[in-house]
């Protein structure tokens, strides 16, 4: 599986902005089941961890995109701590904030955790 261009596309679009779970939901879809049109709007209100810079919009989706291929909490419950072990922490305000203090743009930044469960999802979902 390799779903990393579609989310590159996606992430790349000038015409329309695409949140954190948008960005996965949508390219995912052939795990879910979901149309591109229930993952668009399935993923609408997590970006900007829902709006209020709580779990960060990637996160959240990986686990819904788990959840629907028929993972158990377990392998959830290694994603957050394995996420958290890399990033300090899982809520979108402290990995935004930790990000500019590194003089990380924000779309840089939201890119790249993207891109890393983009990558971390297609492996898993993979066997490796």
């Amino acid at each position: 599986m390799n779903h990393l261009p579609e989310v590159e596309k996606m992430r790349a679009c000038t015409t329309r902005h695409y949140n954190c779970a948008q960005s996965l939901l949508v390219p995912f879809r052939d795990v879910t089941g979901l149309t591109e049109e229930q993952s668009d709007k399935l993923g609408n209100l997590f970006g900007s961890g829902m709006h209020h810079g709580g779990i960060c919009g990637a996160l959240s989706a990986s686990a819904m995109i788990l959840g629907l291929a028929g993972f158990e909490k377990e392998i959830s419950i290694a994603m957050i701590r394995e996420f958290k072990q890399r990033h300090d922490s899982t809520q979108c305000r402290d990995l935004l904030a930790a990000s500019a203090q590194k003089g990380i743009v924000r779309k840089t930044h939201c890119d790249g955790l993207v891109f890393e469960m983009t990558k971390y999802l297609d492996e898993v979902l993979s066997g490796n």
